[in-house]
């Protein structure tokens, strides 16, 4: 039994980065505002502000792709939009593959993209980073494609269960 196991999650370098620059004007400003002589602005409030713009700035880091593939079938959960592992077994899925792709121009980025909103044709996209996915076609005509930093160790398992996906 070979099983393949995945977690990703925001932390690329640029994106820290931009967040990190986000938010240095509204701290500015808050600070400031909080420091000017006839400020009004209370002790509390500044500190909830600025929890607040840390809180939400830093919500991004909570996401977190998990993916597995097994003998039953695959499965992935990306929380927090999925509060459990969802499973796709091997007799619902028509094709399975990886494949390179354009997350902008594809699905319209990084996160859960596409379906009613953004190139319906293409399904719906589940990715954190890059631009390597397991392509999903499912016996019921939906499409689903689930990013990957592993693409070497995908195509072994996909290899090794591609007798389970029944035509």
């Amino acid at each position: 039994m070979k099983v393949f196991k995945e977690e990703q999650r925001f932390i690329q370098t640029w994106l820290i980065v931009l967040l990190a620059v986000s938010i240095i004007v509204p701290i500015t400003i808050i600070v400031n505002t909080y420091l000017e002589d006839n400020s009004t602005m209370t002790t509390n409030e500044f500190v909830f502000t600025i929890a607040g713009i840390l809180l939400s700035v830093s919500f991004i880091f909570f996401f977190k792709l998990t993916t597995r593939i097994d003998e039953k079938g695959i499965h992935y959960q990306f929380f927090p939009f999925h509060f459990s592992m969802r499973k796709i077994t091997w007799s619902e899925i028509e094709k399975a593959h990886v494949r390179t792709y354009d997350p902008i121009s594809e699905y319209g980025g990084w996160g859960l993209k596409g379906g009613a909103f953004w190139n319906k044709s293409k399904g719906t996209a589940i990715n954190v980073s890059g631009d390597v996915g397991i392509q999903l076609e499912l016996k019921n005509g939906k499409k689903l494609l689930i990013g990957t930093q592993k693409e070497n160790q995908v195509n072994l398992v996909l290899k090794k269960y591609q007798n389970k996906i029944i035509a």
